[in-house]
């Protein structure tokens, strides 16, 4: 598909970072994959709301120089504890990713790496977590360990509750508190009303994700809000973006956005609906690039308070 190509061109492919992969590196190939590092729509997905929590909560003081430091360290940690996330859940779900066509090529389910080898990995990942973990606030360091329960717990969710998406939402949405501390040494309400904001987003595009997979899944027990929400699915994917307009353009009004945060969750609102009109010809086909898509809206979030804190 055209959006594709244009989505994959700004924001990386399999192919662009494979194909260019030196001989000496393409036997760890299949760590990379483990990562997701093809996929990088996920670490945008973490790393946004970091900025956006920081932009959010840097509108009271204006932009600082140390700021800069902070979104290296903020993309450094993305990276990281996404692919660890990652690496965690194919260890867990690896008995069920098998059963999944669109998954069962994934190096632990096809027998590309051992367990053993996905668990150094993933030692190897939380151990340049650390590193970052180390450089943030004290605040921001409680606040970023909390958020382990989280990401430990969340590849079993699907198991017992119908609600996956909604611990995701909290889990990579964390970041929106650990930007806001950075700024603030703190969490106020205008950012815990952003959080919660972020966390109905991510609902939504979860679900949309979660549409690729509603017959194996169906197969396989695994659970989730696509399944959950049926015939219904897409009535339940834009009232969360409602929602999530909702809280966020409150979160962003309480901090002192004014204008630009009103403008910012209307084009936010406007993306929203445009997944909407995108799904509704063809839902399961147009799934993957609706989900990814939801990059630009989490950009528009981020360039918005920006601004905001700029002018």
């Amino acid at each position: 598909m055209v959006q594709d190509e244009m989505f994959d061109r700004n924001f990386g492919s399999a192919d662009n970072i494979y194909k260019h992969l030196p001989a000496g590196l393409a036997k760890f190939q299949p760590y990379f994959e483990l990562a997701r590092l093809e996929r990088p729509v996920g670490i945008w997905l973490l790393f946004l709301p970091c900025i956006i929590g920081l932009a959010q909560m840097r509108i009271a003081t204006g932009f600082m120089w140390i700021d800069l430091f902070w979104i290296i360290a903020f993309f450094i940690g993305a990276v990281v504890m996404r692919g660890a996330g990652c690496v965690w859940n194919d260890i867990t779900d690896r008995h069920i990713d098998a059963q999944v066509e669109r998954t069962a090529d994934r190096p632990l389910p096809s027998g590309r790496l051992s367990v053993e080898q996905a668990y150094i990995f993933f030692g190897l990942l939380l151990a340049i977590g650390f590193l970052v973990w180390l450089v943030l606030p004290a605040t921001a360091k409680i606040i970023a360990l909390l958020s382990l329960p989280l990401l430990a717990t969340y590849p079993y969710m699907k198991r017992i509750t119908w609600w996956p998406q909604a611990w995701l939402g909290f889990t990579f949405n964390w970041g929106a508190m650990i930007g806001g501390a950075v700024a603030f040494d703190g969490i106020t309400g205008a950012n815990l009303l952003l959080f919660f904001g972020l966390v109905a987003w991510t609902i939504a595009y979860d679900t949309i994700y979660a549409l690729q997979d509603v017959e194996d899944d169906a197969m396989a027990g695994v659970k989730s809000t696509a399944r959950l929400f049926a015939d219904k699915v897409l009535t339940g994917i834009f009232s969360f973006h409602l929602i999530a307009t909702v809280f966020i353009a409150a979160g962003a009004a309480l901090a002192g956005a004014g204008r630009f945060g009103a403008i910012t969750a209307l084009l936010f609102l406007v993306h929203g609906i445009w997944q909407l009109f995108s799904l509704q010809q063809d839902k399961y086909q147009a799934a993957r690039t609706v989900f990814k898509s939801n990059v630009y809206a989490g950009a528009i979030l981020a360039i918005g308070l920006s601004f905001a804190v700029i002018f």
